[in-house]
C-alpha cells in the first residue's frame, strides 16, 4: 500500500506554501531525511525532507503550484516501512511528520520518527536516539523540549503569559481582513501598453502583513540621533582583529545589543497586545529580528537572547543568518519568535525612514546612515558622526513620552560603547 506524504502543519498560522523546486523524480529511491522539495512559505524558502525511506511512486505537485497544509505532495511505494539510517538533515525547520498514518510512539513498528529536521539535529548534538524519546507535540511528534528533557538538559523556560495570536496567513486579499475593500482599478490599457507580473508568494504575504499592520495599529514615530563617533572608532579599530576570527564586525551588532538592553528597562516595547483580552503580553525573552533585503523581498530572521550574548557572538550569528536568508536556505525556526525588530537602511543611504511595525510586535527601530555633522560640544562646534534613528511604536501601548525615553535608552548605550562590551 502506497504511503502519501502531505504538506505538514507549518506552525505560526502558516497554511500554505508555494512549490519552488521538485528535487526528486518518480522512480527515485530516497533515504529518510533526504530533500524532496523546495518550497516558499510566508516566512522563507526552505527544503522539505522525506519522512520515509523508499521509492517515489507519484509526485502530486509541480513548481509554481500553491498547496495547502494537508494536501498530498509525494506518494511512496510500499517498502515495508523500514527507515534508512539517519543522515545529516537539510537545514530546514519544516515539521515533517509521517502523513496518512496514525501517530505512533517513537520507534513503534520500526517506522520513521515524527520530528522536524532541526529536532533531529539537536538529538544528534546531544547524543540522543529519537526512538527512545516520547513526543509531546501534535500527533505525538517529538519537539526540541522533549529531546532536551530526555537528555537531562531541561527545557527553556516557557513564556506562560504569552497568548499572542498567530500572524494571519492566507489568500491575498489583505485589506478585506480589516473591513477595507479596495475599489476596482481602472482599465490602464486605455492610456497605453501595460504588463502584468504575478506577485510571488512571499511578496503577496509581505503586502498582506503590511496592510494588516498599518490598518490595525495606530503608528506613532519618534525621531532622534545618536552620537556614534566613539563607537564607530571602536568598530573601525577592531575590524581587522575581528576578521581574523572570522567575524565581520558592523555597527548593526552594537545596535541590536543596545536595543535588547534598553528593552529590559522598557518592557512595554518587548510585548504584544491582546486587544480581545485587554492584556499586554510582556515577553521576558529578547529575540530581535533584523530586516534583510533579498531579491525576493524583505525577510526578518531572528537572533535569540540578544541581551545575554556578547557583541562578537551577535556579529558572527548575524552574518551567518543574513547569508542563509539571502541564499534562500533559512529554516523556519530562523524566522520565528521575534519580539522586536531592527531595520538598518544605512548601507543604502537616506537620512531616515518610518518603518511599519512587524505585527504582532509593538515597536520597530529604523536606522539610517551615520554622517559627519557639525555639532556643539562644550560651546564649541566640532565634527561628530551622528546616526539617525527612528522608533515607530503602537500608540495603544505607549505614549510619546514613553517612546522618547526608550529611544534615549538606546542612544545612551550607543554613546557609551563600554556598556555594550559585556563578554566582548
Amino acid at each position: 500500500m502506497a504511503r502519501t506524504f502531505v504538506l505538514p502543519d507549518l506552525g505560526e498560522g502558516l497554511i500554505e506554501a508555494e512549490i519552488r523546486t521538485v528535487l526528486v523524480r518518480e522512480g527515485d529511491v530516497v533515504k529518510e531525511d533526504s530533500p524532496l522539495l523546495e518550497v516558499e512559505t510566508d516566512k522563507a524558502q526552505v527544503e522539505i525532507p522525506s519522512p520515509f525511506a523508499g521509492r517515489v511512486e507519484t509526485i502530486h505537485v509541480q513548481p509554481g503550484q500553491t498547496v495547502k497544509v494537508g494536501q498530498p505532495l509525494v506518494s511512496f511505494a510500499d517498502g515495508g516501512g523500514a527507515a534508512a539510517p539517519a543522515r545529516s538533515a537539510p537545514e530546514a525547520a519544516m515539521p515533517a511528520p509521517p502523513a496518512a498514518q496514525p501517530a505512533m510512539a517513537p520507534g513503534a513498528g520500526g517506522g520513521p520518527v515524527a520530528a522536524a529536521p532541526s529536532t533531529r539535529r539537536l538529538a544528534r548534538e546531544l547524543g540522543m536516539d529519537l526512538r527512545a524519546v516520547r513526543g509531546t507535540g501534535p500527533g505525538g511528534r517529538i519537539i526540541d523540549d522533549d529531546v532536551r528533557a530526555a537528555a537531562g538538559k531541561g527545557a527553556p523556560a516557557p513564556a506562560k503569559a504569552e497568548r499572542a495570536p498567530a500572524a494571519p496567513a492566507g489568500p491575498a486579499k489583505p485589506l478585506a481582513r480589516v473591513g477595507l475593500e479596495p475599489p476596482p482599478l481602472p482599465k490602464f490599457e486605455q492610456w497605453g501598453p501595460v504588463e502584468r507580473q504575478p506577485l510571488s508568494h512571499l511578496r503577496r504575504t509581505i503586502a498582506e502583513r503590511m496592510a494588516l499592520s498599518a490598518a490595525l495599529i495606530p503608528h506613532a514615530t519618534h525621531f532622534d540621533k545618536a552620537d556614534v563617533t566613539d563607537l564607530n572608532a571602536i568598530v573601525t579599530r577592531s575590524f581587522e582583529a575581528a576578521k581574523q576570527r572570522g567575524i565581520t564586525l558592523t555597527l548593526t551588532s552594537f545596535i541590536l545589543k543596545a536595543a535588547a538592553l534598553a528593552l529590559q528597562e522598557h518592557p512595554q516595547f518587548n510585548a504584544s497586545l491582546d486587544a480581545g483580552a485587554g492584556e499586554l503580553i510582556l515577553k521576558r525573552y529578547y529575540h530581535l529580528g533584523i530586516a534583510v533585503a533579498t531579491d525576493r523581498g524583505l525577510i526578518v530572521p531572528v537572533i535569540r537572547d540578544v541581551d545575554t550574548k556578547p557583541v562578537m557572538d551577535i556579529a558572527r550569528e548575524l552574518a551567518a543568518l543574513a547569508q542563509r536568508v539571502r541564499d534562500g536556505k533559512a529554516a523556519l525556526d530562523d524566522l520565528r519568535g521575534g519580539t522586536f525588530t531592527v531595520t538598518n537602511i544605512g548601507a543604502l543611504g537616506g537620512t531616515g525612514a518610518i518603518p511599519i511595525i512587524n505585527y504582532p510586535e509593538v515597536a520597530i527601530l529604523g536606522v539610517a546612515r551615520g554622517r559627519e555633522e557639525p555639532v556643539v560640544r562644550g560651546g564649541q562646534i566640532v565634527v561628530r558622526t551622528m546616526l539617525p534613528i527612528t522608533l515607530t511604536f503602537d500608540h495603544r501601548v505607549a505614549d510619546g513620552a514613553d517612546g522618547a525615553r526608550f529611544a534615549q535608552a538606546i542612544i545612551r548605550r550607543l554613546e557609551a560603547p563600554e556598556t555594550l562590551f559585556v563578554g566582548w
